[in-house]
């Protein structure tokens, strides 16, 4: 007589493809595609703070700063790419790595605090940078500059952390409408993106840079509003980023939210959904 095969433990079997399914998502995020929440403005308007999109890991090949950083502090979890993957760090180097092209926006890991940040990236290996009354110098050579009108938002608090824009137009109250200057830039390799202007600061006029072999220079678009290589590390800023620490290259916006949650279907911005990143 045939005997029925004994079923396994439910609550084990729950537990194991949970742990499967962990374990997949993990090295599909490692080896692949990395989510990003955009948490702050220094890239208006190409990303709006609350734009999620998936980091192309593959673009650059990978290193020790591929592996995945779990930065839960309110739970008392901080689980470093180091901590993982530490033993590959400091040769400054990436298993079938690949180049970055001038004008790519970049997920890399900040030189000093370990931190995911996403900047556009302007200087090669090699470069001089510079920049002259708000004009951004390569090589000696000013890159072209067309006036694009004006970039508006509302004045509100924009994502989880209720951050305020600021306004070329002055102090404008919560409902009003803040206003940036906008122009289109051309890199020397043909690549162009709207970039926008608050106010004349001290980063609008910096001495040279020559970037290192080996390390990359990166900017936000929000020209005014961007804590970027035109700042040292140690200042807040990234200064130079080295080759191993680029995570990989932002291709495409996947969904977008306006408010402080992903939830608030209200604040969705539709018209972001699966948005080119240019």
């Amino acid at each position: 007589m045939a005997t029925e095969k004994k079923s396994g433990n439910p609550v084990v079997e729950t537990i194991k493809t949970i742990v499967y399914a962990l374990l997949i998502a993990g090295i599909f995020r490692s080896l692949f595609f990395q989510p990003f929440w955009i948490p702050s403005g220094s890239m208006k308007q190409t990303l709006l703070i609350g734009d999620f999109l998936f980091v192309n890991k593959m673009a650059y090949g990978y290193s020790y700063a591929s592996c995945p950083s779990l930065m839960m502090p309110r739970f008392g979890i901080e689980i470093d790419a180091k901590d993982v993957c530490g033993m590959f760090d400091g040769d400054n180097t990436r298993l079938w790595g690949g180049a970055p092209e001038r004008g790519d926006v970049v997920v890399f890991r900040h030189p000093v605090s370990g931190r995911d940040y996403i900047k556009r990236l302007t200087g090669l290996p090699g470069d001089t940078i510079q920049m002259k009354a708000g004009v951004l110098h390569i090589n000696g050579e000013a890159l072209k500059l067309e006036d694009d009108g004006q970039f508006a938002e509302l004045m509100e608090p924009q994502g989880p952390q209720g951050l305020r824009p600021r306004c070329e137009n002055g102090p404008v109250g919560v409902g009003g409408m803040c206003e940036k200057g906008r122009q289109i830039e051309t890199l020397p390799n043909g690549v162009n993106y709207p970039i926008l202007n608050i106010a004349d600061q001290q980063s609008d006029r910096t001495g040279i840079y020559s970037v290192p072999e080996g390390h990359y220079f990166f900017m936000g678009d929000n020209r005014d509003n961007s804590a970027d290589s035109r700042l040292a590390q140690q200042a807040g800023g990234v200064g130079f980023v080295p080759y191993e620490n680029l995570i990989g290259r932002a291709d495409r916006v996947m969904f977008s939210s306006a408010g402080r949650s992903m939830l608030f279907f209200w604040t969705w911005r539709s018209d972001r959904f699966f948005e080119a990143v240019r």
